[in-house]
């Protein structure tokens, strides 16, 4: 009976540190949080993006939206308009973060947080699966914050034995 009291009386201090553990481990991308204005380049030519942060399903996973209209060029007269949808989340398993990106054009890649470098100043995330991309293309994802509004992002890839180039640079500019 005094086993069952004591453990009735900290059920309340096991789920409140339950609860804060998962809102320490999102520390780092509450950064993010809120809607970003963008300015892009790479293969697809120099767009304009739109991208919203926030946390979903009782802030168990952290949820990007993005649009990126691209200016047409001799490569492409007609322009180009991408989507992705994002979703973070935090494997306890492994103690990794890791990023599904639904991109628009069918490919679905997954990423695992390589590293937080100086302080979270710096996200690097590369490929642990593509689903619907050349087999063996490898991708790598990485967040620079410069300031508390404004971060760039690029994302490369890198065929088969080969290293990674540019494929698409961004800088956000954050609106709310």
């Amino acid at each position: 009976m005094k086993k069952l009291l004591i453990a009735i009386l900290l059920l309340p201090v096991i789920l409140f540190a339950q609860g804060n553990s998962l809102v320490s481990v999102w520390e780092p991308f509450e950064y993010f949080v809120g809607k970003w204005d963008g300015h892009e380049t790479g293969r697809a030519g120099v767009g304009k993006g739109d991208r919203s942060y926030q946390f979903i399903m009782g802030s168990h996973y952290l949820f990007m939206k993005n649009i990126s209209r691209f200016e047409p060029q001799e490569k492409n007269p007609d322009g180009e308009i991408h989507e992705d949808w994002t979703i973070f989340s935090f494997d306890e398993t492994r103690q990794k973060f890791i990023v599904r990106q639904f991109n628009i054009e069918g490919f679905v890649n997954q990423f695992v947080l390589d590293s937080l470098v100086n302080r979270n100043n710096t996200f690097v995330f590369t490929t642990e699966s593509s689903e619907n991309a050349p087999p063996g293309l490898r991708a790598r994802l990485t967040y620079y914050i410069r300031n508390k509004d404004e971060f760039r992002e690029t994302f490369e890839i890198a065929m088969p034995g080969k290293d990674f180039v540019l494929f698409l640079e961004n800088f956000w500019q954050r609106i709310k």
